[in-house]
């Protein structure tokens, strides 16, 4: 079984010449983990803004800091763990907005950094500048096109890695509390998004099978005693949630919106070898770069297992094969080009499977921090919005490396007497100014849903203090104005911008009447339907309401498209499956309209 890091040595033993002392390391990586999340945010994630997505997990966190109960008061089609969790969102001082962005690049460097610990038992104090730069390489490959913002796949990944950490750091060292603290976050990562269900079967698994903890196994009370109280550490979160959800009494609700979505079954990631015609959303995959994966990773295997008689040819060649499987992965990279549409997600990830295959049958023992890497990219795939690992390329990449090289003896001797350091933090430094490069060249040609990085020049700070720092396009700025002109135009005690408007709730901090932030179609679940119209019909009797529904579609926002600045009561609205007409024609209020937007609005009395 791998361990996170080398054991201790025992006291009196021998240690190394020379000793970092933790406490001296320790702040420096604390240091290079929020500049570095800082100067993405500063230079990437505050560009392009698009009133939907960007908004939805910080909506349903605001609602949960009023003291809403999910699924009875909230309906969604996945548990919400990412709301409860998103809530020290607003208490960091700040911008909401750019706060929550840099804590996701948090997420998102730390989770990268638990991975690596694993792969390479070695402990983040013991690093040198070489694997952190790898490292921050990595985290910034993980982000690639995708927006900075609070998301559930982006907090089950940091639940999973960090959870899987601390568990594995508890084992080593014989202590309660890490083990407990690292199954208490695998539990949380099921409560998050169904898919991440396989985090806890993870945190089980460990506790079962490893060796450290198997003394007395299903033998003697202590075992017992100690395996209990391991259970309600990972059951800890859930059973909380759903005690609160029944209190609530929403159990029922529960059950039906948590069930009645549609399913995702990974089947684009594990059918990689449907070509593009089969595939219509994809172009084909770069099947030449997995190929050259796997052949490096063939001959590699049979060079290690014969390495004691091939002497410094097999070290020589090993090594050129290795660079061949690095290759490899950097081809995949460049081909995949941080887009959606191109399968360079799916062909990391087997090309990592490919590297825990040749790791376990040259080091014949099974790498379990790969096959961790691994089923966190399968459940990253289990979506409906991008069904790939594309939030773990990162990782993906350097687990495949990792293990390929695992084990691997030096190419040549290093003279004792010359340090390493300098070289491995000018070539490490260059690593992550590439990627980092290769990160803006991609948010600068179009950012997500709003347009190039020359065309962002609208600051939404200046109309709304909660988002300062976020960039739009001037189009997108006009819209957001309206609706901020329009809440104050027609103040209600309760406010809701239909349909696809999550941003308002919290950036304005209204309180949405709805039990729904987004009517998406996929987000319609269990009685939905019914729940909106029917509080429709309070609205109605209680009064006190504005209802605003948008007349410019979604995709017009996405391209930086017109936004009328006036439009007359009759102007069709923007709708999905019809629930927004219903809701606008169900609604008793006064008609009235406010820049592009029209609306029903009953002033308080």
């Amino acid at each position: 079984m791998d361990v996170a890091s080398p054991p201790l040595p025992k006291a009196g033993a021998a240690g190394p010449a020379a000793v970092t002392k933790p406490g001296r390391l320790l702040p420096l990586h604390a240091a290079w983990i929020v500049i570095l999340a800082l100067a993405t945010e500063f230079r990437v994630g505050r560009f392009g803004f698009h009133p939907s997505d960007q908004g939805f997990i910080l909506a349903q966190a605001w609602r949960v800091l009023h003291g809403e109960i999910p699924h009875a008061d909230i309906i969604s089609a996945r548990p919400l763990g990412s709301a409860i969790l998103h809530v020290v969102d607003f208490v960091v001082p700040g911008p909401l907005f750019f706060v929550s962005s840099v804590l996701s690049m948090i997420e998102i460097i730390i989770s990268t950094m638990a991975f690596t610990v694993l792969l390479t038992r070695r402990r983040v104090r013991d690093w040198g500048p070489g694997l952190t730069a790898l490292v921050a390489a990595a985290s910034l490959i993980n982000l690639n096109g995708f927006p900075l913002m609070a998301w559930h796949t982006v907090d089950g990944i940091a639940l999973t890695a960090c959870g899987a950490w601390a568990l594995d750091a508890g084992i080593r060292t014989g202590r309660a509390f890490p083990r407990r603290s690292g199954l208490f976050l695998l539990g949380c990562a099921v409560f998050v998004k169904q898919s991440f269900v396989l985090a806890a079967v993870i945190g089980v698994l460990y506790l079962l099978l490893h060796p450290a903890l198997r003394e007395g196994a299903f033998r003697t009370a202590r075992w017992w005693w100690r395996t209990i109280a391991d259970l309600l550490a990972l059951g800890a979160f859930p059973l909380v949630y759903v005690g609160v959800v029944v209190a609530g009494g929403g159990f029922t609700a529960m059950v039906d919106q948590l069930t009645g979505g549609t399913p995702a079954y990974g089947e684009r990631l594990l059918g990689l070898w449907m070509t593009g015609e089969a595939d219509p959303t994809f172009v084909d995959p770069p099947l030449p770069e997995l190929a050259l994966f796997a052949i490096a990773a063939a001959i590699l295997i049979a060079l290690r297992l014969f390495e004691g008689r091939l002497g410094l040819f097999g070290r020589l060649a090993s090594w050129l094969f290795v660079l061949g499987g690095a290759a490899a992965v950097l081809l995949t990279v460049v081909d995949g080009g941080f887009t959606g549409p191109s399968r360079w997600a799916d062909v990391l990830w087997w090309s990592a499977a490919i590297a825990v295959v040749a790791n376990t049958i040259t080091r014949r023992r099974v790498p379990w921090a790969g096959l961790l890497v691994l089923a966190t990219g399968f459940m990253i795939s289990l979506s409906w919005g991008n069904d790939t690992p594309t939030l773990l390329t990162g990782s993906l990449g350097l687990t495949a490396l990792l293990l390929l090289a695992d084990g691997m003896p030096p190419p040549f001797e290093w003279p004792s007497r010359l340090s390493l350091w300098p070289l491995t933090a000018v070539a490490g430094l260059a690593v992550v100014a590439l990627a980092g490069q290769q990160v803006v060249y991609r948010h600068d040609q179009h950012a997500y849903l709003d347009v190039a990085h020359d065309q962002l020049t609208a600051d939404l700070g200046t109309i709304i203090p909660d988002m300062r720092g976020i960039r739009t396009n001037p189009n997108t700025f006009t819209y957001v104005s309206q609706i901020r002109d329009c809440v104050g135009r027609f103040p209600a005690g309760r406010t809701a911008v239909l349909p696809d408007n999550t941003f308002a709730y919290p950036a304005l901090r209204l309180r949405n009447p709805f039990p729904l932030e987004w009517p998406l179609p996929l987000e319609i679940v269990a009685d939905a339907p019914q729940r909106m119209l029917a509080t429709a019909d309070e609205l109605n009797r209680d009064g006190d309401y504005l209802v605003l529904f948008q007349t410019v579609p979604r995709q017009v926002l996405a391209v930086g498209g017109p936004v009328p600045a006036k439009v007359p009561p009759e102007t069709p609205i923007f709708d999905y499956l019809g629930l927004e007409q219903a809701i606008q024609a169900r609604l008793t209020g006064l008609v009235v309209t406010c820049g592009s937007f029209v609306g029903k609005w009953v002033p308080h009395r």
